[in-house]
């Protein structure tokens, strides 16, 4: 079994999470800078195993797609291209970044903590992957 891998994409930040090999806990990797994104994601599935790549879809509150949608459609398109052999899946990501930045608070992180962008996209890709797995039982 390999890992499940979330994106959640962004025009200069790019938020990673991953599982364990077993599926079970998903947890934050790394924020890539975007224009590196394509290269990152080469380089980790060719050291890891993983079976299926989530990608947060940006929903407005009627249900309609973001403008950022665009950009990451033009993103999937590289993304198949280059790493056709994993499936991608999508997955409703509104309130994620809302949801991050609560989650930092719980968690006792510092104003300045909080403010570290960084961080709210890794965390909201692990929002993403979490998301995924819970529609899954």
């Amino acid at each position: 079994m390999g890992r499940l891998l979330a994106i959640d994409y962004g025009t200069k930040r790019t938020g990673i999470a991953v599982t364990d090999e077993l599926q079970i806990i998903a947890s934050g990797l790394t924020t890539v800078d975007t224009k590196e994104l394509i290269l990152f994601l080469k380089e980790y599935t060719s050291q890891e195993t993983v079976d299926k790549i989530i990608v947060g879809l940006p929903k407005q509150m009627d249900n309609t797609n973001s403008e950022s949608e665009v950009y990451i459609q033009k993103f999937l398109v590289k993304l198949q291209h280059q790493i056709s052999n994993i499936p991608i899946v999508r997955v409703d990501e509104r309130f994620t970044s809302k949801m991050a930045f609560q989650t930092m608070i719980d968690s006792g992180l510092s104003k300045k903590q909080r403010r570290n962008k960084a961080l709210v996209d890794e965390i909201s890709a692990t929002l993403i992957l979490q998301s995924y797995m819970s529609s899954l039982q």
